[in-house]
């Protein structure tokens, strides 16, 4: 089990690295008042998406193994709101404020603590589950993120992964070199 245990860590950082990366991505390719755009009267802006997110990570991953994963000072309805004084940097504050109690949580867990009991608003969990159930959410987040910034960007969006009618280069320098970065092979 320790294998399989270490092995399950290991991916789950490897995940949320690359959800962070991703989101970050996308959010580095828009203008300021992009973060703030909502496409229709019950969508949510960028800014609000990761406010949200910023009060999971902190509520979740703030002593993980020991209190229960809502706290009793969140509140999430205000993670829905932002008002015009909000700032880019500010939502990018609450960014890396969210990521960092993540992997400060994530990182020193040992295989041994994979089956360990957790609570998520009194209700137990693993600690695989817990964390399974935090990949799955933020990644669903971070695709509406990568969504909104394609749709806001249009044609000057540039892809973050294989872009259309590449695939099969892709394929075709993958085996060649092993090799390559966002649909351009890179030099060996």
């Amino acid at each position: 089990m320790d294998e399989t245990a270490k092995h399950y860590l290991e991916e789950a950082r490897r995940q949320l690295s690359g959800h962070k990366r991703m989101g970050e991505a996308a959010m580095a390719q828009l203008r300021d008042e992009d973060f703030f755009v909502t496409i229709d009267p019950e969508s949510n802006s960028i800014a609000i998406l990761v406010k949200h997110l910023a009060g999971n990570m902190r509520s979740r991953f703030t002593d993980f193994l020991t209190t229960d994963g809502e706290k009793p000072d969140r509140f999430r309805d205000r993670e829905f709101e932002v008002t015009s004084a909000t700032t880019r940097a500010e939502v990018m504050k609450w960014w890396e404020e969210g990521w960092v109690r993540v992997f400060a949580a994530i990182e020193p867990l040992q295989p041994q603590d994979v089956m360990r009991t957790v609570t998520i608003r009194d209700e137990p969990h693993t600690v695989l589950q817990a964390i399974n159930r935090q990949i799955a959410h933020y990644a669903q987040h971070i695709g509406q993120i990568v969504f909104l910034a394609k749709h806001l960007r249009s044609s000057q969006w540039k892809t973050l992964s294989i872009p259309r009618g590449k695939s099969e280069e892709f394929k075709t320098h993958k085996a060649m070199s092993g090799k390559f970065d966002r649909g351009v092979p890179r030099a060996k």
